[in-house]
């Protein structure tokens, strides 16, 4: 059940070139770019990772390319997790498990964030349970890694951008290798 590496480039190459849910980028675009703001901003490299893989399930789990347009969520923050848990630690699936639920809590404790979303980020809201209650997200905060995925929910959102340059796939491959081997030779 787990991926190797290979097939997660393979995944990549074959699907990244889809559009990414209604927004002006591809799937690949939006992975590089959100891994080149993570570490524009300083993280470490399991949340560098997670930053690249947070969306691995829109490529796992098919739903074409806007499936919130048709009402679906495809529970993408959870799909991957099964084919990536032999290879990473919980820094790294952690953040990715949370990134929805991150967007669902930034809305309820930053009242300027709902008005930042595109289109589609508003569309998918809903079909992944809304906006966090004062208590929803007093008890997200707490959990392990949401800080982690409250800043990469934010590179998320900002990771949209059609003429951004990035480094190429090449280097956050080998970034997921180094992770995983240090992750599969501890366990």
């Amino acid at each position: 059940m787990a991926l190797t590496v290979p097939e997660i480039r393979h995944l990549f190459n074959t699907y990244g070139a889809m559009a990414y849910s209604g927004e002006p980028v591809t799937q690949l675009q939006h992975a590089l770019q959100t891994a080149t703001l993570a570490e524009a901003s300083g993280a470490g490299e399991a949340l560098v990772a997670a930053a690249f893989l947070h969306d691995l399930g829109h490529l796992l789990n098919l739903q074409g390319e806007t499936p919130s347009q048709r009402g679906i969520d495809d529970l993408h923050q959870y799909f991957a997790l099964p084919f990536l848990r032999p290879l990473f630690s919980d820094a790294v699936l952690e953040p990715i498990r949370l990134h929805v639920d991150a967007k669902r809590c930034l809305c309820a404790i930053d009242p300027e964030y709902f008005s930042m979303l595109s289109a589609d980020s508003v569309r998918s809201l809903k079909l992944q349970g809304g906006i966090f209650s004062e208590e929803e997200a007093e008890v997200f905060l707490k959990k392990p890694f949401a800080q982690d995925a409250l800043s990469l929910r934010l590179w998320d959102d900002l990771a949209k951008q059609p003429d951004c340059k990035t480094p190429a796939l090449d280097r956050y491959i080998q970034l997921i290798e180094r992770l995983s081997a240090r992750h599969c030779a501890t366990n």
